[in-house]
């Protein structure tokens, strides 16, 4: 046949035929299996490569081929796989061990974020009233700046006036507490000789050796080991506290300073599509939080000033710090003015019986005024909240986070309606 006589005439490519012995054969030859190729310099591919444009195939198994793998070793890998190693076992995705261990994994993993979140409660709290202070204090920041100041220059005028304030605050409370605490030690002989000329005293000293006691207690250091306790306990507290206070006042520099990046950079995470509304909302929301912040302090110097003017006509001692003490309280919500009022009150009746009166009535009459006539006109173009809701969000807020809690609650409440009314009501109304 003239094909077969063409394979037989390729010197490099011999078919399958009768055997010949090496004598016969034109050159040396390499036999594997049914197919034997001549020793020549070109070389033979496989696997669907071609010698002189003719494919070769393989049928046959070298001397180191593992079961399974032939002409047709892909197609039983899997089998060749099985014969060495088994049959694989179920998928690790529906292993129940697996799924218990992910969940148990899930479980510690939020518990330890859990108590990182607990465990930096004081620097979120900081955080977070350092953000408020600097939303409260930007509207006098742009009232500035729309005269024409540039922005550095009226946050440095508007945080100057804060440390103002704060340094009048310390010269007006720190010597009137000193007074009185070197007076209390000084007076303490003269009440020890009244206490002993007591006769009742006498008699119970009699019994049960009460100055004895006291006096051992004394000698024995052991008063000695309290005090120098208590004296190293409140000094951490006030460390503590002048470090939160000058930490808090750097983060509210910070933030007011880079108040208009961080809002830009905020509304660049909201989609395109919603970003011009949220824009729109979150000015107003800040807007309302900076109007809140502003409204409150104002109530807040009308009531020391007033305050202030009433003691010193009484003739009351430490007016000027007690009239401080009623500002920094009335900016507590619901409760911040009756104690403030009460502390007054103490000190004034301390000194005169009928001081003590004329403060009561003064304080009662004017709570009811603030809260019936100044509240709200200046607060009715800040925070549109319904007054249960007010009282709610501050008994909350102050369950939740204390004084701080108490004093954020307003605004939050404010921005939570302020969201449902734009957002929520139009949404259900459409449906």
């Amino acid at each position: 046949m003239p094909e077969a006589s063409q394979v037989s005439d390729d010197p490099k490519v011999s078919v399958p035929g009768p055997p010949s012995s090496p004598e016969t054969s034109g050159g040396p030859e390499i036999s594997s299996g049914p197919a034997s190729f001549t020793a020549h310099d070109e070389p033979v591919t496989s696997g669907g490569h071609e010698a002189h444009g003719r494919p070769i195939a393989f049928g046959g198994h070298g001397r180191h081929d593992k079961p399974g793998h032939g002409a047709h070793g892909e197609q039983s890998t899997t089998g060749a796989h099985e014969a060495l190693y088994g049959k694989p076992g179920q998928p690790l995705a529906s292993n129940p061990f697996l799924v218990g261990l992910t969940g148990g994994l899930g479980l510690l993993t939020a518990w330890a974020l859990s108590q990182a979140l607990v465990t930096s409660r004081s620097v979120i709290v900081l955080i977070v009233v350092a953000m408020f202070l600097a939303v409260g204090l930007n509207p006098a920041v742009e009232a500035l700046q729309r005269r024409r100041m540039a922005r550095r220059g009226a946050i440095s005028i508007v945080f100057g006036a804060v440390i103002l304030f704060f340094v009048l605050f310390g010269l007006a409370i720190v010597p009137p507490v000193t007074q009185e605490a070197a007076a209390f030690v000084s007076a303490v002989p003269g009440y020890t000789k009244e206490l002993l000329a007591n006769p009742t005293l006498r008699g119970l000293d009699s019994d049960y050796q009460i100055l004895t006691r006291a006096g051992d207690y004394i000698t024995s250091g052991g008063l000695a080991q309290t005090v120098a306790g208590g004296l190293l306990g409140a000094g951490a507290v006030v460390f503590n506290a002048f470090f939160s206070g000058v930490t808090l006042l750097v983060l509210t520099l910070y933030f007011l300073g880079s108040l208009p990046s961080i809002k830009d950079y905020l509304f660049k995470l909201v989609p395109s599509s919603r970003r011009e509304r949220s824009r729109a909302l979150g000015d107003e929301i800040l807007d309302g939080i900076g109007g809140y912040v502003a409204g409150n302090l104002l109530i807040s110097v009308i009531a020391g000033v007033v305050t202030w003017v009433f003691l010193s006509v009484l003739g009351v001692e430490y007016a000027l710090a007690l009239a401080l003490i009623v500002a920094v309280t009335d900016l507590i919500p619901l409760v911040g003015a009756t104690i403030g009022a009460a502390l007054v009150t103490l000190v004034a009746l301390l000194q005169s019986g009928t001081l003590g009166i004329a403060c009561a009535i003064f304080f009662l009459v004017y709570q009811q005024v603030e809260n019936y006539l100044i509240y709200p006109r200046v607060m009715k173009r800040s925070v549109d909240v319904a007054p249960a809701v007010t009282v709610i969000a501050a008994l909350f807020g102050g369950a939740l986070m204390g004084i701080v809690g108490a004093l954020l609650a307003i605004p939050v409440a404010a921005a939570i309606a302020l969201l449902i009314r734009e957002v929520v009501i139009p949404r259900q109304a459409r449906q």
